[in-house]
């Protein structure tokens, strides 16, 4: 007879990549999460490791502009749906064997935990690769798994935008450091980390060795910006500056006669007598200033080149803007905001988006943007319940009813049995 694990794995995900892959997470918030959903979409069987409390994430609506409604957490479905959740207090003996006899039948083990709280548990890389030398090991960290700060705590806020140069260099000073966005560098850390446990994995069916994956989100930052931060050293550029003063005023964001910004992208100096003639600015082409690109940035000459642009995107609507420059085949786009971005047609018609049904009514929910063609669209299910299938788990594992009973009463673990789901 099927077990839990693989009925739930067939039922659930069908014919997909990573079927028959196990993996276990011990993590909170964003980023690791946001690895392991990606291998739960994907066919793996995620099994989720809380304190009996639940994740933080559970319980943080009110600071992303969400109300607080029982059963609603669209920001727990997204980063932990497609998995099963169990519920343990890991200073209790009796559930830390639990754990290592999941980690002993697993493919991946991801976690978030401080470099000092791993080895404090006896579940870092090393006390675990001596175990089971096949194992992928996947880490994700603030500042990485060396160096003086490695055991810093690290948030997207900070150790992402702030640390590494983002939201210090890349604003207007014309301005202020902007409103940051929840969630962002923890993302891109997650599905880098993500691509790094399926390399892993693979080798590790090849050759049947494990490995250590990690990624810090300092170092996906740096990585990110990588083109500005490289030519910084050259110090040909100081950044931050104004707009104004861009290097490229073809690259620059600027704003139409009815108050929208649009942000355009002219990366190729050929593009110009295009723009020219769509903008009705022809009289420039002729303009011995900007002639070359190498003139404009040498010869100081951007800021009148944007002043032009400038004045010319005053005079007509963001409306009047798009036309002639789709026309003119200029890449662009209107600085949307979120609410429009929700109604977009094209993100719409590659399924960036799909609809859940809570108690509340219909919610626009985010899907992962790795698509598989041959696969398809994964199912989209909700996040489980804290300790939703820890019974279940535990049975598999070959404890009887009444060690899980005795964990209950002793509150060392957690079996939610109530449910939302339409």
């Amino acid at each position: 007879m099927a077990n839990a694990a693989e009925r739930y794995s067939r039922v659930l995900m069908g014919n997909r990549p990573l079927n028959g892959v196990k993996v276990i997470e011990l993590a909170t918030f964003i980023a690791a999460p946001t690895t392991t959903r990606f291998l739960a979409d994907q066919g793996a069987d995620v099994i989720k490791i809380e304190t009996t409390s639940g994740d933080p994430v559970r319980f943080a609506p009110m600071a992303e502009g969400r109300p607080v409604l029982l059963n609603e957490n669209l920001t727990f479905d997204l980063e932990n749906g497609n998995k099963r959740s169990m519920a343990m207090n890991l200073k209790n003996p009796k559930c830390f064997e639990v754990l290592m006899k999941l980690i002993e039948n697993a493919d991946v083990f991801v976690t978030n935990w401080r470099p000092k709280a791993l080895e404090k548990m006896g579940i870092d890389y090393d006390s675990l690769k001596a175990k089971f030398p096949k194992l992928v090991y996947a880490s994700v960290t603030g500042y990485g798994d060396k160096g003086s700060d490695k055991d810093l705590p690290g948030y997207d806020y900070t150790a992402f935008w702030a640390r590494s140069g983002i939201l210090g260099s890349l604003y207007d000073t014309d301005g202020k450091p902007a409103n940051l966005i929840p969630s962002m560098g923890d993302h891109q850390t997650g599905m880098f980390l993500a691509a790094g446990v399926c390399a892993a994995l693979y080798n590790a069916a090849r050759t049947g060795k494990g490995e250590k994956v990690s990624c810090s989100l300092l170092g996906t930052a740096i990585f990110t910006q990588g083109t500005l931060l490289q030519t910084a050293q050259y110090k040909m550029l100081k950044y931050p500056m104004r707009k104004r003063n861009s290097p490229n005023p073809f690259n620059c964001c600027y704003q139409t006669k009815d108050g929208r910004w649009i942000q355009q992208s002219m990366p190729v100096f050929a593009m110009f007598p295009k723009f020219a003639e769509a903008l009705e600015l022809t009289e420039l082409l002729s303009d011995e200033r900007f002639a070359t690109e190498i003139g404009i940035v040498q010869g100081g000459h951007g800021p009148a080149l944007y002043d032009a642009i400038a004045e010319a995107y005053a005079k007509l609507s963001a409306t009047e803007v798009a036309e002639r420059l789709t026309a003119a085949d200029i890449p662009f786009a209107v600085a949307a905001e979120w609410n429009e971005v929700l109604e977009d047609e094209q993100a719409w018609a590659d399924d960036a988006f799909t609809k859940l049904t809570y108690p509340s009514g219909e919610r626009i929910a985010i899907r992962n943007p790795v698509h598989f063609e041959e696969a398809g669209l994964p199912e989209y299910k909700f996040a489980p319940h804290v300790g939703e299938q820890t019974a279940e788990i535990m049975k598999d594992l070959g404890y009887t009813q009444e060690e899980i009973d005795a964990l209950i009463e002793s509150k060392d673990i957690r079996v939610t049995t109530e449910s939302y789901r339409q």
